[in-house]
């Protein structure tokens, strides 16, 4: 479970991560765990305020409701997710939400997105 980094030639500042020696871990954005949810980091900088990583939604499972600062953009990799607003997305999508943006989603067979969100998001009640 390491990052593999080649300091050699001109690949000098690429870095490469194995996903598939990573474990994903507990989904805790807003200091609590989402039941059934599950996130892999992949970047997370807080210079460009920027974040990457792959999530998993277990069968059933739910996002919490929350409000985008930024933009949230993400490509369903595996299964479908569901919006609050009944819309479905099936892999291949790729889906961008704007900033101001409110929504929750879920999925009833459980998914993989590869997210990338920037400005961050604020927990949040959705209509």
């Amino acid at each position: 479970m390491k990052n593999l980094t080649n300091d050699t030639g001109s690949q000098k500042s690429r870095t490469v991560i194995r996903t598939t020696d990573k474990q994903f871990v507990a989904y805790d954005r807003y200091g609590k765990i989402l039941p059934g949810v599950k996130w892999l980091p992949l970047n997370l900088d807080a210079q460009s305020d920027r974040e990457i990583y792959l999530i998993e939604f277990e069968p059933g499972s739910s996002s919490h409701p929350h409000i985008h600062k930024g933009t949230e953009e993400f490509l369903v990799l595996k299964g479908c997710l569901k919006d609050n607003d009944g819309s479905v997305f099936q892999p291949g999508d790729f889906v961008q939400f704007q900033p101001g943006s409110k929504h929750s989603s879920h999925s009833d067979d459980g998914c993989t997105l590869l997210v990338i969100l920037t400005g961050g998001t604020n927990e949040a009640s959705v209509d």
